[in-house]
């Protein structure tokens, strides 16, 4: 079928459209309810021509050899890696081929001099003979290919185990997650005032960051146990108390400016306590936080730069007076501060694709 398929057979290929516009669909409805969107999309059926094309150019130089059988080789015992297939006998491409030609298409259409691979750790020996194999070729991008490696994730045993008991449908998962967000929220009371999209749109929201953040705050290589009841919890190391902190924020912003505060109003200089000192010092961090998360492709520095935000604000909220503070240089000063902090947390969970509710 792949034969037929690559040259052009119309009821091979018409079957192949069929299939895929099935697929499609469902990764587009799946994409959408997790927030995820691209720029840009290439499709493997339209660059093994290109890969082809590449393997032709190796085998000029001298970098690829063909067996008598007709299949297309590299050896790559030098680098530690083995030799390895890149095009078969009846000339029908494999995984590696699709991706010489996906690469260079990419630099032709970016000419970055880095490119990132965010794949699973089960495809590093695939992508460090990709890159081999590019070094090879003499690519003046290839030292500039980053395989961001992460480990796969478990789940405890239960509903949202499949059938087959090793994976899980993302859209299970998710309906499970807005499920679990619902459940939690109304045994919290923070939906009053709610009407129903309001609190179909809240629960989604805070599933999506409960589920995003426990991913995100954990070292991309690690293996890890994914449990929904502990990443919905309002009090811990989650998303939904970064959520529910930056939602307190804007409650304090929306009082003072009720009062006649203004958000942006001159500051006069006033001596600040020891917990405001500490959350201007963090707010001052966030910049270097940022570089230091993009320079380690390293999200989970985000990750906890919003959760220790969030844990001084509230600390900053329990032990001073924001709103009913009598010196109105130092209610302007704390006002400020609190704007300051809801802006930073939803520019830090934004990076991490999450949304932050402005109320609950």
């Amino acid at each position: 079928m792949l034969r037929k398929w690559e040259q052009g057979d119309s009821a091979t290929v018409a079957l192949w459209e069929k299939l895929n516009s099935w697929v499609y669909d469902g990764f587009n409805q799946t994409y959408r309810s997790i927030g995820v969107d691209f720029d840009k999309t290439y499709y493997e059926s339209q660059t093994y021509l290109l890969g082809k094309d590449v393997i032709e150019e190796g085998l000029g130089k001298g970098v690829f050899y063909r067996k008598d059988d007709g299949s297309v080789w590299i050896d790559l015992t030098e680098e530690g890696l083995d030799q390895k297939l890149v095009l078969r006998a009846d000339g029908t491409s494999v995984y590696i081929t699709q991706d010489l030609g996906t690469t260079d298409l990419k630099f032709e259409d970016y000419h970055s001099d880095k490119s990132l691979w965010v794949v699973g750790n089960e495809q590093d020996y695939h992508f460090a003979v990709l890159f081999a194999i590019l070094r090879r070729l003499g690519r003046p991008y290839a030292n500039g290919l980053y395989h961001l490696s992460y480990g796969m994730v478990d789940l405890p045993s239960g509903k949202m185990k499949s059938r087959e008991g090793t994976v899980v449908d993302a859209d299970d998962l998710i309906q499970e997650m807005v499920d679990t967000a619902e459940t939690r929220t109304r045994e919290l009371g923070k939906i009053e005032d709610f009407n129903g999209e309001e609190a179909r749109q809240l629960y989604h929201m805070l599933a999506m960051g409960a589920l995003k953040y426990f991913l995100l705050k954990v070292d991309p290589k690690k293996r890890m146990l994914f449990n929904p009841q502990e990443s919905i919890d309002f009090q811990g190391h989650t998303g939904p108390f970064v959520q529910y902190t930056h939602a307190r924020v804007c409650s304090v912003l929306r009082k003072a400016e009720q009062m006649g505060v203004a958000l942006d109003g001159p500051l006069t200089p006033v001596e600040l306590a020891p917990i405001e000192q500490q959350l201007v010092y963090l707010l001052s961090q966030f910049p270097q936080r940022l570089a230091e998360a993009a320079t380690d492709y390293a999200p989970s520095y985000l990750a906890q730069y919003a959760f220790d935000l969030a844990k001084t604000y509230n600390q900053f909220y329990g032990e001073l007076s924001i709103l009913s503070e009598p010196d109105k240089a130092r209610l302007q000063t704390r006002v400020s501060l609190s704007k300051t902090v809801a802006e930073t947390i939803s520019k830090a969970m934004g990076l991490l694709g999450i949304e932050v509710p402005t109320k609950m």
